[in-house]
């Protein structure tokens, strides 16, 4: 039995060249053709450079097996279609080990490759070369196809009638009754079909791999457009079938579904939108999928959050999934260092370099907790592996260039303490090209006018204080400096200004009224010096230095009660420090409370048996006890 054709139209497909695929396919080439527009304009703000990104973060494109890499990239957009169909397990992040490699043909997700593209060619091949039957007029007269049959009573294909979005319109002409058949301008199935995919496939197509390398396994935000034609072709499959069924059970059924549909996904957008409520229930929602990333950015946000314990174990946790992560090592160990568990720390920076030899910043911070070690010649060579470290291929070259920046910084200020000035302004100089352009340079600026100054270079020094100024006008350590440098060529005036302005930027900064109080005291002004190192030690009573030089202004004041008030604070906070045990047995001295000036003193010989000093004043202390009848005779 075949089928008989009606002249002038047509029961089955025609070829794909016909105008209305070629309109059809011009507006698809269209999409793409932006797209790629768009693609190269992306690349050109990244520098024609493709993205640089770590193996974990698309462990087949590092993965050196060709067949591993072909079979995991084919599967990736089957698994992004079925993030679509059935969203039950979503995450924040896909990266490391969330989604397995595909190491062979006989895994059994290859099945869903196979039917992904299957369906995909299928659907191509429906909406490019299959076509609804449509009425015409021949000869001035329509043929109409009714329920199927022709006017001979031979039946005429007419599924695809009822599939398309055409409605025929019948305009009775009033002289002669000829009926004559409009058709609207409304598309296709088919076409919709085409137009659902390009916009489900075409702005997916970055994301296959097909050509560069991509920066993720799944991204969920790249599904963004794709999910619009991927919710009109199941709004077009849904229609296509309630037109095809002729029973109304089977019509309210598919209407049923269709209901269920989207109150299942109302309820999963719902929920998911809880996760996304904050940081922390976003993070712990994707434990699941991706535990080691999840715990640390957990971490990270437990650690802001002020919670150290739970911010730790956070991070061990991730570290149990995935030893090797440098970044969370990196942060452990930065956690550690901030809680003052230095060596911990220290292990943990060295794991971080270990297993990411260019992570510039865990060479600053086991530098600095170097520093703080006394291990000065070890923080020295720490910090120049990481100038030496090559800014090529990082995943974050700014923050690279910025750790390597503040490692020279590091290396010059401690080869400034060390008064080695002539190589720390060459470090400094050296600092200055590296750094980048996001870089905040002040402090840099002012400890280069700082090593000119202590070479007595002060017009070098000068113009860079002031650059340090033009950085940033606020920048307290600038103030102080440079006040100190028009101090000492005789701008008293002006020098007391910047002192000022220092104090009234910051307050509360003990430092900046110990300052001012050593300027003062060079002018003799005492008693205003004295108010102000009180000041200052009020302010940072816990820093022994401050402390320690206000009660020696408070002495040179002649305010002897007060000096011996801070000289016990000092000794108090290094009991074991010689000169602090010296200088109370000095004012206890002078303040006549001999028998604890001669304890201070003894146990500061125990400590420096060799101090002059200490000995000198001991024996006139021992004279006058001797003098009083507190002592017998001196040894």
């Amino acid at each position: 039995f075949k089928p008989t054709q009606i002249p002038g139209s047509m029961c089955f497909g025609s070829k794909p060249s016909s105008k209305k695929n070629l309109h059809l396919l011009l507006n698809v080439f269209l999409l793409g053709f932006w797209g790629i527009i768009l693609l190269a304009c992306r690349l050109y703000w990244m520098g024609n450079k493709p993205p640089n990104f770590s193996n974990s973060d698309n462990p087949a494109a590092d993965c050196p097996c060709f067949l591993t890499r072909t079979l995991t990239f084919f599967f990736l957009p089957a698994m992004n279609v079925w993030l679509l169909l059935c969203p039950d397990m979503l995450s924040f992040d896909w990266s490391m080990d969330a989604l397995p490699l595909l190491r062979s043909i006989t895994d059994w997700r290859n099945l869903h490759t196979v039917t992904f593209y299957t369906s995909l060619l299928a659907l191509v091949w429906f909406g490019l070369c299959l076509y609804p039957t449509k009425s015409k007029e021949t000869n001035g007269k329509a043929h109409r196809v009714a329920n199927g049959k022709s006017t001979n009573g031979h039946s005429c294909s007419s599924d695809y009638e009822h599939s398309t979005y055409y409605s025929n319109s019948v305009q009775m002409n009033g002289t002669n009754g000829t009926a004559k058949h409009y058709s609207s301008s409304l598309p296709t199935t088919e076409s919709l079909v085409v137009f659902s995919l390009g916009l489900l496939a075409i702005p997916f197509i970055p994301a296959t791999n097909l050509f560069f390398y991509v920066g993720f396994v799944v991204a969920e935000r790249v599904l963004y457009i794709p999910s619009m034609g991927f919710c009109l072709l199941v709004a077009v499959g849904m229609r296509a079938l309630y037109v095809r069924l002729r029973r109304n059970s089977f019509r309210t059924l598919v209407l049923v579904c269709s209901a269920v549909l989207v109150l299942l996904f109302g309820i999963k957008t719902v929920l998911r939108n809880r996760d996304w409520q904050n940081e922390e229930m976003l993070y712990k929602s994707g434990i699941s999928v991706n535990p080691a990333k999840a715990w640390g950015n957990l971490g990270n946000v437990l650690k802001n959050q002020g919670k150290v314990v739970e911010a730790e174990q956070a991070y061990r946790n991730a570290l149990y999934y995935r030893r090797t992560m440098a970044d969370m090592l990196y942060n452990l160990g930065l956690l550690l260092q901030e809680n003052n568990r230095f060596s911990e720390a220290l292990h943990y920076y060295k794991l971080a370099i270990g297993s990411r030899p260019t992570l510039a910043s865990a060479y600053l911070n086991t530098g600095i907790v170097l520093m703080n070690q006394g291990r000065l010649e070890e923080a020295k060579r720490t910090f120049v592996t990481c100038a030496d470290i090559p800014d090529e291929n990082l995943k974050d070259p700014h923050a690279h260039k910025s750790s390597v920046t503040s490692c020279l910084y590091n290396l010059g200020k401690l080869l400034h303490e060390q008064g080695h000035q002539e190589e720390a302004i060459s470090v400094y100089k050296e600092a200055t090209q590296k750094m980048p352009r996001q870089f905040a340079p002040q402090s840099l600026y002012n400890m280069m006018g700082e090593a000119y100054m202590r070479l007595n270079k002060l017009t070098e020094a000068e113009h860079w204080y002031k650059e340090s100024l033009r950085a940033k006008p606020d920048h307290i350590p600038a103030h102080l400096t440079y006040g100190k440098l028009l101090a000492m060529t005789g701008q008293k005036t002006e020098a007391e200004k910047f002192f000022l302005k220092a104090i009234e930027l910051d307050p509360t900064k003990g430092n900046c009224y110990m300052h001012y109080g050593q300027f003062l005291l060079e002018e003799s002004r005492l008693l205003e010096a004295a108010e102000m190192a009180e000041k200052a030690a009020q302010l940072d009573s816990e820093e022994f230095d401050m402390v320690f030089s206000a009660a020696h202004m408070l002495r040179q004041a002649s305010l002897n009660d007060a000096a011996e008030k801070y000289y016990r604070q000092a000794a108090n906070l290094r009991p074991n420090y010689p000169a602090a045990l010296m200088n109370l047995g000095a004012i206890l001295h002078l303040n006549g409370k001999l028998q604890e000036a001669e304890a201070n003193y003894l146990r500061a010989l125990q400590l420096k048996p060799d101090d002059t000093i200490t000995q000198s004043n001991l024996r006139k202390l021992w004279n006058i006890m001797e003098k009083q009848g507190l002592r017998t005779m001196a040894p």
